[in-house]
């Protein structure tokens, strides 16, 4: 690895903690998708499934969460650069193997960086809101592999994560 790939941004020559100068950057369109999951006991992920829940529509109030996290993450995470969305999504997907839900964040800008930090707070967000919806019914809930999918944009350009293997899909 190259010593400029081991160069943290965020520090300064002296290793105290400082926001980044991007006014040299070029502005250019960038994305980022992100990825979760929230693993429940089976009956809590039925009763979502059935939209059996005294606090309402679990999903529907993790998916408006997930996008409203996104549009606050500068002022949630200290060194974010607040930037001007151009799109958030965010999509909620039943995952009947887990049993749980799959949560997918993508987020997209015209700025001077990038929006992996929003991708992945609106991701954290809306899971923590699904926990926060359905945990009287079930405290055990986790949250799990939040993750960047994918960035498209900047001087980087393009990066994807590798697909997960078979090995790490079996527990």
């Amino acid at each position: 690895m190259s010593k400029q790939n081991l160069e943290l941004t965020h520090l300064d020559h002296h290793g105290e903690a400082q926001m980044v100068d991007v006014s040299a950057k070029r502005v250019t369109v960038r994305e980022a998708t992100a990825m979760g999951q929230v693993r429940m006991n089976p009956q809590t992920f039925a009763a979502i499934q059935t939209g059996n829940l005294p606090k309402g529509d679990v999903l529907g109030t993790a998916r408006l969460a997930g996008i409203m996290a996104a549009k606050q993450t500068s002022q949630l995470i200290p060194l974010c650069h607040p930037l001007p969305l151009s799109k958030v999504a965010v999509v909620i997907r039943p995952q009947f193997d887990l049993p749980g839900y799959e949560i997918e964040a993508k987020v997209k800008t015209k700025a001077e960086t990038g929006v992996e930090m929003e991708a992945l707070t609106a991701v954290a967000i809306a899971a923590l809101t699904l926990y926060d919806m359905a945990k009287a019914l079930d405290k055990s809930m986790s949250i799990e592999n939040i993750h960047l999918v994918e960035k498209i944009g900047g001087k980087s350009g393009h990066w994807q994560a590798d697909p997960p293997t078979q090995a790490d899909t079996l527990e």
